[in-house]
């Protein structure tokens, strides 16, 4: 059996993370996103792959080469325009001629090798056209639920407003068999355009009993569709994290529960570090300072004097120097933080923290979060940023500002009045205004 993973997204929610790299990507508990469905393959007995691409495709391909630093044999297909999940599976068409069965995983997702083996084991014992993999979630109008009766699919509900029904999501998880796979190239376009495999499986399911359901464990799989989805990934992702210090770390440093220090990583004298918690190969932390649980500090980023990171994931080649505190945030690449730049994470009023997401305000359904910052962000001291917010690309803060909505222009200079009339009134001029 074969593997296809549809990686070629766009990931227009998870922006800003999302404008300077895939979101396949993006890196929870020290790896790429795709790393994991990719070692989940290997672990069920599973050696070859095809990853559809298209957006950012050369950047998975310079990173994940032939699959042989996996163990595993990858070949690629190209989605020429994002047209659905249908259409990227029949982009692979060719590469999966004669393939009697394929099992299919959406590249939007985290998962563990737990979360394959069921919908595997209950394929082998019916054979039906489609076996789907289906998970319980909390908040069902953000999914595709599924309605089942003895095992069998009989209906997919796109985010249903109520449900009412045991709340079983499609997980991005399925087995097609050579007849379904054909049925994807045959799909018609959904009133937005869109060429869905779920058209596909609702129509067989409506013919009878042709698509098996099989439940995984929610702790083995996570979406990761919305920027603090990455939290959630990471969380997980770092579960059952076995201590491993490959760094330097000095005397007078404390490690407590399960930590990793990768190589040239250093931990300086005075740094508390409570896992799990993962320190990325020549990162810097210390002195003094305090690196809370459900936190990845990725590649030669720096956590310095009198700073606090929770539960939050710090990307490569950042600076978070002193004196700040980052939260429930997830911080791009390159970053550098001025003294006593602050993520607040918690509203007076205790209600979900909301975001916008393609325009509108959502609740994000978690009761503290930070910012979301892209790649190249520079604050200066005293900077504040209100709990959800997100920060385009580039941007430059300057010292002092509280930061209470998105700020979404690539690049922006983002000043006090002060600061800008004392600008203006020596001739420089900004950015933004």
């Amino acid at each position: 059996m074969k593997a296809l993973i549809l990686a070629g997204g766009r990931g227009e929610r998870l922006r800003p993370l999302t404008l300077t790299r895939p979101k396949a990507l993006l890196e929870v508990g020290g790896k790429p996103l795709l790393s994991y469905p990719l070692e989940a393959l290997k672990a069920v007995g599973i050696r070859e792959a095809v990853v559809v691409l298209s957006y950012m495709g050369d950047a998975i391909r310079s990173w994940l080469k032939d699959g042989s630093p996996l163990g595993l044999k990858v070949e690629y297909a190209r989605q020429e325009e994002p047209r659905g999940t249908a259409d990227a599976i029949s982009s692979a068409a060719e590469l999966l001629k004669g393939e009697k069965e394929v099992l299919v995983i959406h590249g939007d997702l985290f998962v563990r090798p737990e979360a394959l083996r069921p919908v595997l084991e209950e394929h082998r014992r019916h054979r039906p056209s489609i076996t789907l993999g289906v998970v319980e979630v909390k908040r069902p109008s953000e999914f595709g639920m599924v309605v089942a009766e003895g095992g069998w699919l009989r209906d997919l509900v796109e985010k249903p407003s109520v449900w009412k029904r045991r709340s079983l999501a499609n997980s991005g998880i399925y087995i097609l068999s050579g007849e379904a796979l054909e049925a994807m190239s045959e799909v018609k376009p959904a009133e937005d355009g869109e060429l869905r495999a779920t058209d596909v499986m609702v129509a067989m399911a409506r013919e009878g009993d042709a698509v098996r359901v099989a439940e995984i464990d929610p702790s083995a799989w996570a979406d990761v569709g919305r920027p603090w989805d990455i939290l959630e990934a990471n969380e997980k992702a770092l579960r059952g994290l076995r201590t491993s210090i490959k760094g330097d770390v000095e005397d007078g440093a404390h490690i407590r529960g399960p930590v990793v220090v990768e190589e040239g990583a250093r931990v300086r004298s005075g740094a508390y570090v409570e896992g799990p918690a993962y320190i990325g190969p020549g990162a810097d932390v210390g002195p003094n300072c305090y690196i809370r649980p459900s936190t990845s500090i990725g590649a030669g980023a720096r956590v310095g004097n009198a700073c606090e990171v929770k539960n939050s994931v710090v990307m490569e080649g950042t600076h978070i120097g002193h004196l700040s505190y980052v939260g429930d945030s997830v911080i791009g690449a390159y970053c550098n933080l001025g003294a006593g730049t602050i993520t607040a994470n918690l509203r007076f009023d205790k209600k979900d923290v909301r975001m916008v997401i393609r325009g509108r305000r959502v609740s994000t359904g978690r009761r503290k979060l930070g910012a979301v910052m892209g790649d190249y962000v520079q604050t200066g001291v005293g900077v504040l940023l209100m709990p959800g917010v997100r920060v385009w690309p580039g941007c430059w803060i300057g010292p002092n500002v509280v930061v209470y909505e998105d700020i979404t222009e690539e690049g922006a200079f983002v000043l006090l009045e002060q600061e800008l009339a004392r600008l203006r009134a020596r001739g420089q001029g900004t950015r933004e205004d």
